[in-house]
């Protein structure tokens, strides 16, 4: 405990005269230590110290030694990105109680890996890491967990019992995850192949439109992988906000596999991608994925690229914006603040105002009131826009089409009624066709020439569906069947023609209990607000820009 003190006030003494013992004069360029100018610091010292000039010396030499050790890693790790830890391991597990133990490893490996290194070279049959008085767990990677070069790891002995706990946490840990991933997934389903045709009162709707509202006409692939993608994005955003980031990184790279099935010219008329790109690496850096830096390097140039098209090469400016002035450009008078929500505007809405008009209270004020004025006629022509489509599904319904095939016909026909109402017709008139064909194929002849073969009646009729009516492919079909005619046979895949309203668009989804419940749970984490991701409160962003000044100003004075 002594010996932890005097370095302890030696290391503080060497800090306030910003001596570095790793350098020159006091290590040599063979890292060996500069004899004359550590005894003249020996000497300095041990009267402060109230110690004699050998002990101080001895002192020295072990901060300095460590020093250059670090100094040796430090390289090491920029060199080869393999880190060095310190492993506080139990005490009948070290030789030598007062030396220390060091680990080389690279931080992308997971932390199972790196256990059983620490298990097999130290004896050890389980063991559990603690790391800032926070255990480690998981099979995640090590940079993922806060693990960095020079970390100090304490490991623990973990008894058989424990150890299959641990491993029980670990499973249903994992498996929460998933079934979060797939509930949120079969919830937008649900809603991804809805057409309208509900009853907006009681059935949730989602319909893509632009910035401005109006609705975007895509083909259902495209928009079944596009309501996934959002889905995952804002089910990602909410656990976000609840500081969840290893949930929220596994829902946001879900989202972004979702929108690699949407086309490029669709991706660059909507910002939801670049924005998704900033979310991920947001996600990373809260989990410091140091192994993750170069997919956020491309992830950030994505983004970029995709801001660009949306909005165009004006906004370049911001991209010469320094990090600090952009911040301090952000953060808000509160003064300011105060006066807009004592006129009635929200907190979020007076955040939003005051950072598009530069900080001015009367122009965000007046910004703030436009912008209502905007939604509330956005919610008017939405409204007028349901009431106008239930009313034309209605009409085509009244004239004999299900209320489904009507809703189709009306999205093939961009909202014209007219043209439904011509698709619907076609459509009917080509089942009819094909009904009158099938009839044909089963005239009384055809099947009585198949009885006498001998097969049967059943078999005979649906054989003769099968090949429109040819007796003798009919018969090839029956004797390479052994007179059978299979399910999968009978029911080939569905391949509509492209005049059906039908092509494209797949069954209303059912309106079961357990659906309901996934849709309303999914429902809760889409934001109200469609300037959500805009409505930051930058608590988070202030400690990020401070721990990278003192990160570099650290790397500067070791460099």
């Amino acid at each position: 405990m002594a010996e932890q003190n005097t370095e302890a006030k030696l290391k503080n003494l060497l800090k306030q005269e910003k001596i570095q013992l790793w350098n020159p004069p006091y290590t040599d360029d063979d890292n060996q230590p500069g004899q004359q100018h550590m005894q003249e610091l020996a000497n300095r010292y041990a009267p402060l110290l109230g110690l004699s000039a050998p002990e101080v010396s001895v002192a020295l030499e072990l901060i300095r030694v460590l020093a250059v050790k670090r100094g040796k890693g430090n390289k090491m790790f920029r060199e080869t990105n393999v880190a060095t830890l310190e492993l506080l391991l139990p005490r009948d597990s070290k030789k030598d109680p007062k030396a220390k133990t060091y680990l080389e490893t690279r931080l992308d490996v997971s932390l199972q890996q790196l256990m059983d290194r620490i298990a097999e070279e130290f004896g050890l049959k389980h063991v559990k890491l603690i790391l800032n008085g926070k255990t480690l767990s998981g099979d995640q990677p090590l940079d993922q967990q806060g693990v960095k070069n020079h970390s100090k790891v304490m490991v623990l002995k973990v008894s058989d019992a424990e150890w299959k706990q641990q491993l029980m946490e670990d499973e249903e840990k994992k498996k929460n995850q998933n079934e979060s991933i797939q509930r949120t997934q079969k919830g937008f389903q649900i809603l991804s192949e809805r057409d309208g045709s509900e009853d907006p009162d009681t059935t949730p709707f989602l319909e893509i439109g632009d910035q401005k509202g109006n609705p975007l006409n895509i083909p259902h692939k495209e928009k079944k992988a596009l309501i996934l993608a959002m889905g995952f994005h804002e089910k990602g955003c909410s656990l976000m906000k609840k500081k969840q980031y290893e949930n929220a990184l596994c829902h946001l790279l879900q989202a972004d596999q979702q929108f690699s099935q949407c086309g490029s010219a669709l991706l660059a008329s909507v910002d939801n991608f670049a924005v998704l790109q900033l979310d991920i690496v947001w996600c990373y850096q809260a989990l410091e994925a140091l192994s993750c830096l170069e997919d956020g390097r491309s992830r950030l140039q994505r983004a970029e690229e995709c801001f660009l098209k949306c909005y165009g090469e004006q906004q370049q400016r911001l991209l010469r914006i320094k990090v600090e002035s952009l911040y301090s450009r952000l953060v808000l008078d509160s003064e300011k603040m105060a006066q807009l929500m004592s006129l009635g505007f929200t907190d979020r809405e007076a955040r939003l105002g005051l950072r598009a008009c530069q900080g001015d209270l009367q122009e965000a004020a007046i910004h703030i009131s436009n912008r209502r004025q905007e939604r509330e006629d956005l919610k008017q022509r939405e409204r007028q826009r349901r009431r106008t489509r239930m009313e034309d599904i209605s009409t085509l319904s009244e004239l004999g089409f299900s209320r489904r095939d009507a809703a189709r016909a009306l999205h093939h026909a961009h909202g014209d009624v007219d043209k439904a109402y011509g698709i619907l017709l076609d459509s009917s008139q080509a089942t009819q066709a094909s009904n009158n064909n099938s009839e044909s194929a089963l005239s009384p002849d055809k099947v009585q020439q198949l009885l006498y073969l001998g097969f049967e009646r059943d078999s005979s009729e649906a054989a003769l569906r099968l090949t429109g009516g040819d007796v003798q492919s009919a018969t090839q079909l029956l004797l390479d069947n052994q007179g059978f005619i299979s399910a999968e046979l009978l029911s080939p895949p569905s391949t509509s023609s492209s005049s059906s309203p039908s092509s494209e668009e797949p069954s209303t989804s059912s309106t079961c209990p357990e659906d309901t419940e996934l849709v309303n749970e999914v429902l809760e984490d889409i934001s109200h607000h469609e300037e959500d991701y805009l409505d930051l409160t930058l608590e988070e962003e202030s400690e990020l820009i401070a721990a990278m000044k003192t990160y570099l100003s650290r790397e500067a004075t070791l460099s």
